[in-house]
């Protein structure tokens, strides 16, 4: 079987010669830790899904062909414009609009400092000129050679539907804590951005569809709406504002033939996991563990195989001893073989999980889950930027 038809197989509960193997990719001070202890030079973010013998990697340069190539988001963008240079950080306005302070190099995430959407005035004016939802800007170049592509009975990849964000790009583009304010303060004009993003994506998905009668193994959603205790937004509200508008777009898909779709939330999402459900959502990534210990094996359990998953192997237990990374293979192996299920880290792999750690997870889980079966090979010698 090739990735597309080992993907398809899976997450329809049919007969699969393995579980794929996906990753999320790594932070940036990672890959060059692991150089120190033992990983080959010529291995980066553009080749580590080779050497690593992923069938993918869903976060990193290699992973751009998966992607449809619509735009349903800030269109054009704002661009990149550094502010302020304060030495080892600099204060840059991203293409969202968000001023951050981060560092030059190798940071973490960068710390929020000023925000372009403050309230309705600030919607009107920098905001929604740039969601258009007719604009054809946002297809592809070429539709008719992305309709070939899309369409070739013989894909060997997975093909997916980028379909944005309803909460999480506001989020963002207003802060935490303005963006919490806002649902009650004016929640009308929350409910007015809500709507105006799932008017681009609806529109943008139905121009794709009418034109190119596009195959697609599966439709995203990013949201990042949760953190360790729960959701940023109440759940009551969600349920109002959100569910009705992610309905209009899991229908459209299914009416499509597109019948994987998926939310990428970090954090807790036990709250909202089945309103998402309620909302067309059939499929949760990346299953976060934290420290609140979440458990793919506990969520099917809860929702049956309604629910797909992806994710779930904590990046501490990888951090940890090799007892730790025993028992969680050998805690999933019964809901990987059931099928719906795509074991992978939780994110992108941290700089404090050793190189022998996850060589030692990637052996075990490729006996375990993968039956040594049909497996990419694993640490092949690689000259720089292979591909």
């Amino acid at each position: 079987m090739n990735d597309r038809q080992r993907f398809q197989a899976c997450m329809h509960y049919q007969p699969v010669d393995r579980v794929p193997f996906y990753d999320f990719s790594f932070w940036e001070e990672t890959l060059p830790l692991w150089h120190e202890q033992g990983l080959p030079t010529s291995v980066d973010c553009s080749n580590s899904d080779v050497y690593f013998g992923m069938d993918q990697s869903l976060a990193s340069p290699a992973s751009a062909h998966l992607d449809s190539g619509i735009g349903v988001g800030l269109l054009p963008n704002f661009g990149l414009t550094i502010l302020e240079d304060q030495g080892d950080h600099e204060i840059v306005q991203q293409p969202n609009g968000v001023r951050v302070l981060r560092k030059k190099v190798m940071g973490s995430i960068p710390m929020h400092k000023g925000h372009l959407l403050v309230d309705r005035a600030s919607w009107k004016k920098h905001y929604l000129p740039k969601l258009n939802p007719d604009d054809l800007a946002r297809l592809p170049g070429n539709p008719q050679q992305c309709a070939q592509r899309w369409n070739n009975p013989d894909r060997e990849h997975i093909q997916l539907l980028n379909c944005g964000s309803l909460y999480g790009w506001i989020r963002d583009w207003m802060g935490i804590e303005q963006a919490s304010y806002l649902a009650y303060d004016d929640p009308a004009l929350l409910e007015e951005m809500i709507t105006t993003l799932a008017d681009v994506t609806v529109a943008t998905l139905t121009k794709t569809f009418e034109i190119t009668q596009g195959q697609f193994e599966a439709a995203t959603f990013w949201e990042d709406i949760c953190f360790n205790t729960g959701p940023l937004i109440a759940p009551d509200q969600f349920k109002k504002i959100l569910v009705p508008q992610y309905r209009r777009i899991t229908d459209l898909l299914r009416k499509n033939g597109v019948d994987i779709i998926w939310v990428d939330c970090d954090g807790m999402i036990d709250q909202l996991l089945p309103l998402w459900i309620d909302a067309g959502v059939n499929t949760m990534f990346p299953l976060e563990v934290g420290t609140w210990n979440a458990d793919p094996v506990a969520y099917r359990k809860i929702y049956g195989q309604n629910l797909r998953l992806m994710g779930g192997v904590g990046k501490s237990i990888l951090a940890g001893d090799k007892q730790g990374i025993d028992q969680m293979i050998h805690h999933l192996a019964p809901l990987v073989e059931e099928g719906g299920y795509i074991p992978m880290p939780d994110h992108r792999v941290p700089p404090d999980v050793p190189f022998e750690n996850y060589m030692y997870y990637l052996k075990l889980a490729r006996t375990v889950w993968g039956k040594d079966t049909n497996l990419r090979p694993l640490a092949v010698s690689l000259p720089s930027h292979a591909h």
